[in-house]
């Protein structure tokens, strides 16, 4: 049931700094700028966070994304480079052994070198954008459609909604984080970067990205897998030896299962590639690689149960000569 005037939502994937391919979507489906806020007369957007890091414009894309959601015409999520922002500049609690929460390792220094350097000139803009940060929900259960950054987890988020209301984190919570077995690590963990799994004997992968990775992405929707190659959901392949690996039966048990009966689910995170579609009915991954001359795509719902392949847009982002 759409509230009031509306007559549906418009999820739309990571920005990653990609501002003008993101006019250019709002365009294509009927979004005009009216005082300085990009609007649709019978429509929402909704964004699925990761607005931040890697693209051209990211101070454009932010301050686009916040005016739309300041003004009522959008609703954002955190995404996990909104979460790394926070950590990356928020200082560690004594006795944690760290500086800051998110460890100023060069690798980290990569992920938000591009940010760090567009708001050079504008630091009391940065500062004020990490506060608002604060203000996006994990996720966002509306009743027939629910949005989460990477995963969702019931299991987690049950009790996480019983002391914040609002979904939104605070800095004691961030804090907390710090330890990696406390329930917050888990929390952002899970629910902003989804389900890793180990690749086994200690292997290491060397991803398109350039970076090294002792685990890969799992899906959280396979109901009887048998391999290792039945839950790997990311653009690097397993070798092949290890996606022929049978999982054991601890491992089965701990794969999270996100059944077909529930409310249709949108998440992003995933660097998909191809044409957009439903990975299930009731499930889809509208994150398909904007800012590596991929796709920025949106699903426009509109009250179905179940998805439907033509309502989802896109548009493609050309590679440069």
């Amino acid at each position: 049931m759409l509230p009031g005037d509306l007559q549906g939502y418009d999820v739309i994937g990571d920005v990653h700094g990609c501002a003008q391919t993101l006019t250019q979507l709002l365009a294509r489906m009927g979004y005009a700028k009216q005082a300085g806020v990009w609007r649709h007369p019978t429509r929402k957007a909704l964004f699925l966070g990761d607005i931040i890091d890697r693209g051209p414009r990211i101070r454009e894309a932010l301050h686009l994304v916040h005016d739309m959601v300041e003004a009522g015409a959008a609703s954002c999520i955190m995404g996990n480079h909104e979460i790394n922002a926070l950590a990356w500049s928020t200082p560690a609690p004594a006795g944690s052994g760290r500086q800051y929460i998110r460890e100023h390792t060069e690798r980290n220094r990569r992920q938000i070198q591009d940010t760090l350097e567009q708001f050079a000139a504008w630091p009391e803009e940065w500062e004020y954008f990490l506060d608002w940060f604060y203000t996006l929900p994990l996720f966002m259960d509306m009743g027939e459609i629910r949005l989460v950054h990477a995963c969702w987890d019931d299991n987690l988020i049950k009790p996480f909604a019983t002391q914040y209301q609002n979904g939104c984190i605070d800095r004691e919570f961030l804090e907390a984080a710090t330890d990696h077995e406390s329930f917050a690590s888990q929390v952002l963990e899970r629910l902003l970067r989804g389900i890793d799994m180990r690749l086994p004997h200690g292997q290491i992968m060397t991803g398109r990205d350039g970076l090294t990775r002792r685990a890969f992405r799992t899906k959280f929707w396979e109901e009887q897998p048998q391999t290792y190659g039945d839950i790997v959901f990311q653009p690097d392949a397993l070798p092949d030896e290890v996606a022929a690996r049978p999982l054991s039966d601890d491992q089965k048990a701990e794969l999270l299962l996100y059944d077909t009966d529930q409310p249709i689910l949108f998440v992003g995170h995933y660097w998909q590639q191809g044409n957009p579609h439903p990975i299930r009915p009731n499930l889809a991954c509208l994150d398909y690689s904007a800012v590596k001359y991929g796709k920025l795509v949106a699903y426009r719902w509109e009250g179905e149960h179940h998805l439907h392949r033509d309502h989802f847009v896109w548009v493609d982002v050309p590679r440069l000569a």
